[in-house]
């Protein structure tokens, strides 16, 4: 079966890498952190090393024998782009996601220029749907990497928003999430910060997800903005177009040869 998640953005988790180091501000109160160390302490056998690094190749399979098609996050305990997971083991991973066309994959990262370099020796699908994580405008060049890649839906996780992100260019983004930092050390958001970006998604028909004020108590905190929740995700249409798009482009391989 697989493992059903608390994160709003999804349905399910899947790690075949677990651990990980921090590259920015962004890292700094790690949620997986954390998690990795209570589940060590609890005798996870997948986290016997906490939070150091670890390929878990016994884990690349697992979603191809979920039968029942949904949207899981992939490494929600880690960063498949980390420069110490190899490229074959990154196209397995990509492998698995193709082979699993009944399934929606988010793919996250904050190591975008990583995805960049190897954006031509992996091969995308309509389901394999690639997001990077920006907390503060110094690192808005993750998204200009991202659109330089081949993935299909490119979505932006501006989490924890640590800061104002005025002016972002949504050119092929597909999908923004918007959220706090939570947990004991959790740094505030400043709310003006959110309904900008609120605005922005509006202005440039993106849809627009918030996941969370956060703080120490996140439930608490709740997830309304101004009075609502805000649960938009990738139109149909707009996912329709990118199966379209595939087909396509598929067909214009098998001619060309």
């Amino acid at each position: 079966m697989a493992k059903s998640s608390g994160i709003e953005w999804t349905e399910s988790t899947w790690n075949p890498v677990t651990g990980c180091t921090k590259v920015s501000p962004g890292c700094k109160n790690c949620y997986a952190e954390r998690m990795a160390k209570r589940l060590q302490a609890m005798g996870q056998a997948n986290y016997a090393d906490g939070f150091n690094l670890t390929l878990q190749p016994h884990m690349v399979e697992l979603p191809l024998s979920w039968k029942k098609p949904q949207t899981i996050f992939v490494n929600s305990m880690s960063d498949l782009f980390h420069q110490d997971v190899s490229v074959d083991f990154i196209k397995e991973v990509f492998s698995v996601m193709r082979k699993a066309h009944w399934h929606r994959f988010q793919v996250l990262t904050k190591r975008s220029e990583r995805l960049a370099q190897l954006n031509s020796r992996l091969e995308w699908a309509p389901n394999i749907w690639m997001g990077v994580s920006v907390e503060t405008g110094k690192y808005r060049s993750r998204i200009d990497d991202l659109r330089r890649t081949d993935a299909m839906l490119k979505f932006l996780s501006l989490e924890p928003l640590l800061g104002p992100l005025n002016g972002l260019d949504y050119e092929d983004i597909d999908w923004v999430i918007v959220g706090g930092e939570s947990g004991p050390k959790a740094r505030k958001m400043d709310p003006a910060w959110v309904v900008d970006l609120r605005e922005q998604c509006r202005e440039a028909s993106v849809p627009f997800f918030f996941k969370q004020w956060g703080g120490t108590n996140k439930k608490k905190a709740g997830r309304e903005l101004e009075g609502r929740t805000w649960d938009e995700m990738p139109v149909q249409e707009a996912l329709a177009g990118v199966q379209r798009a595939h087909r396509q482009r598929v067909a214009g391989l098998a001619v060309a040869c």
